[in-house]
């Protein structure tokens, strides 16, 4: 296998059949296992496992101790953080062959997984949606929402930049970040544009 595109520390176990693309690190006592498809300019801690089968978009940062299993996607631009935890299955049982039962679980494009964070398998986590740090997500997430807690609980919404909004009578806000402003509409948050500042 070709490796001159990507960075992999000498400790780290790559099976065949594999895609890497560009500019990819992966650090000490990593594990990438067969039929995985990982993007461009992503980086993996030390003491990650990634598949089998597992599709990892451009742009992915994954910190230590992280096992992304078969049944997980993950979009562009995803932040996973140290020893967040996946499932794949519902009911686990030793003794119960149950890979033909694998849950989906996907991150959409730029959100955020805090660290210890637990996600159970078969939801989906919105764009720019930020998980805090010990969460546990059994539910699917909206775009920009802001959960914490056990189990997780929306406690508000945050901008692109991952700051939380502060929304004034008109429903409207902006985030001094960037001076991206968004409304909210029905429950959910529509993005409306990025000032020139």
């Amino acid at each position: 296998m070709d490796t001159s595109h990507y960075y992999a520390h000498e400790s780290a176990y790559i099976d065949d059949i594999v895609k890497i693309g560009e500019n990819t690190k992966i650090w000490h006592f990593s594990h990438i296992l067969s039929g995985s498809n990982i993007g461009n300019s992503c980086s993996f801690g030390q003491n990650c496992v990634v598949g089998p089968n597992v599709k990892v978009g451009n742009g992915v940062k994954v910190q230590n101790n992280v096992s992304i299993y078969e049944g997980v996607e993950i979009e562009d631009a995803v932040f996973i953080g140290p020893s967040v935890v996946f499932t794949n299955v519902i009911n686990p049982r030793a003794f119960i062959a149950r890979r033909d039962e694998f849950k989906k679980t996907v991150l959409k494009y730029g959100c955020t997984i805090g660290a210890n964070a637990t996600v159970i398998c078969g939801v989906t986590i919105g764009e720019y949606a930020l998980v805090g740090s010990g969460a546990v997500i059994s539910r699917d997430v909206k775009p920009y929402a802001l959960m914490v807690g056990v189990p997780a609980k929306q406690i508000g919404w945050v901008s692109r930049a991952g700051n939380r909004l502060e929304f004034d009578t008109k429903g409207f806000a902006v985030d001094e970040y960037d001076g991206s402003r968004y409304k909210l509409e029905d429950e959910n948050i529509v993005f409306v544009d990025i000032s020139l500042q």
